[in-house]
This record gives C-alpha cells, sequence and structure tokens, in this order.
C-alpha cells in the first residue's frame, strides 16, 4: 500500500479487519474488470468492430481496448474505484482513507489522459455503469463508432 494511503490509518494498517474481509480485500487486483471488459468486447464483436487490441503494454496506462491504426485508447472506469458521482459512494469505515485512494485513482486517470492526448491519442472514457443495459451499451457502439468514423 502506497505511504500516501497509509498515513490515513491508524498505525498505517487497517484494524479490526475479520480473516475473511482481509481476504477478500487481498485478492482484489487493480488490472482488469472482467465482467465491464468482457461487456465492453462482446458489443465490440458484436457491432463488427475491428482492429482493437486488448491492453497493449506499448502505450502509456495500458487501455482497456486500443485501436491503433486511428490511435484511439478506450478505458472503462469502475463506478467504486472512480468514485462516479451517479452510483459510487465513499464507504462508512475508514472513510479519510477510502477518499484518499479514490482521489489518488482519479488524478492516475487524468494524468493518463492527458498524457495520451499529449501522444495525439484520443481518449474515451465511459463508467461501469454505461453497460448495465442493452440501450445503454449500443450507445457506448455509436460513441465509439463516431471517433472511429
Amino acid at each position: 500500500m502506497e505511504r500516501v494511503l497509509r498515513r490515513k490509518l491508524k498505525k498505517g494498517v487497517f484494524d479490526g479487519v475479520s480473516p475473511v474481509r482481509s481476504k477478500i480485500m487481498g485478492s482484489i487486483r487493480s488490472e482488469h474488470n472482467k465482467s465491464t471488459e468482457a461487456k465492453l468486447r462482446m458489443a465490440l464483436i458484436k457491432a463488427g468492430l475491428k482492429g482493437w487490441v486488448l491492453h497493449p503494454s506499448g502505450i502509456f496506462g495500458k487501455p482497456d481496448v486500443f485501436f491503433p491504426k486511428k490511435k484511439l485508447a478506450i478505458f472503462v472506469d469502475g463506478c467504486f474505484w472512480h468514485c462516479c458521482s451517479e452510483c459510487g459512494h465513499v464507504p462508512k469505515t475508514r472513510s479519510a482513507f477510502w477518499r484518499t485512494k479514490f482521489q489518488r485513482n482519479q488524478t492516475r486517470s487524468n494524468l493518463v489522459t492527458s498524457r495520451l492526448r499529449k501522444e495525439s491519442i484520443k481518449v474515451v472514457r465511459f463508467w461501469e455503469h454505461a453497460f448495465k443495459g442493452p440501450s445503454q451499451t449500443k450507445r457506448v457502439i455509436r460513441t465509439i463508432s463516431k471517433y472511429l468514423g
């Protein structure tokens, strides 16, 4: 855990956390929201959009999907981890820690977007809730298609 986040916790650690909760939280990794990314991939395939790659290591920030020929990076931001104003929330326990964590995530996202745009890469970000249903997913595909047009 980062130093800046440790400072938000008493003695720099989570205390009073059950072993079960600790195991659950320890298993969460920052890379790849499998279900949301799968929805995006399936929507791209269904729409017949081609020429994309997943998590290209040579592109700063490793976009969820990247269209190299069009220089288009697509990110899907999790509503909880990026503190969506519509459906995200700050947990009631250890709120200062979580606010700091969410702020760091947002700052990192802004840095990635800014740097990619300086490299003439178009960046599109969608919230996780944009894939809740077929009509919302179609809206996402229309947006991507406009950028590819």
